[in-house]
């Protein structure tokens, strides 16, 4: 079997999650290459289909990069860079998230899924991964 030339380095469910990762990754001077980041972005259902967007770094850049992602946090964070706080346990593991809970935003879920386009009214909120209390 041959050697590849290339490591993956990530993989995304959508491409514009899959560029700020390689726009990072390129402002520190590494070689990014993205992969089905065309066919995800033609029809988004592809994306588990194909296994989803794939960022490739040359196999002499992968540790480095590994190292530059691992900094970046994948929790949220307020408006003064710092990790948002759960209020319930304090806990520092907060991921927003999208809720269609109320029957304005379950409507428009059902009349846009109808003709096949995204729920353009949804409610942000934010979840522990600690506690999973729910909150604004």
């Amino acid at each position: 079997m041959e050697n590849s030339l290339f490591t993956l380095i990530g993989r995304f469910q959508y491409s514009s999650e899959a560029m700020i990762y390689k726009g990072k990754l390129e402002s520190e001077g590494i070689e990014v290459f993205m992969r089905d980041g065309a066919t995800i972005d033609a029809n988004p259902l592809y994306s588990n289909a194909v296994g989803g967007v794939k960022l490739y770094v040359n196999n002499e850049d992968a540790d480095v990069a590994n190292l530059i992602l691992s900094q970046i946090s994948p929790f949220s964070l307020d408006d003064n860079n710092q990790l948002i706080k759960c209020p319930k346990c304090n806990a520092e593991k907060i991921e927003m998230m999208t809720t269609v809970k109320d029957l304005k935003s379950f409507l428009l879920f059902v009349f846009s899924a109808l003709i096949s386009i995204f729920p353009f009214h949804t409610k942000y909120k934010y979840k522990c991964q600690n506690c999973k209390f729910e909150f604004n």
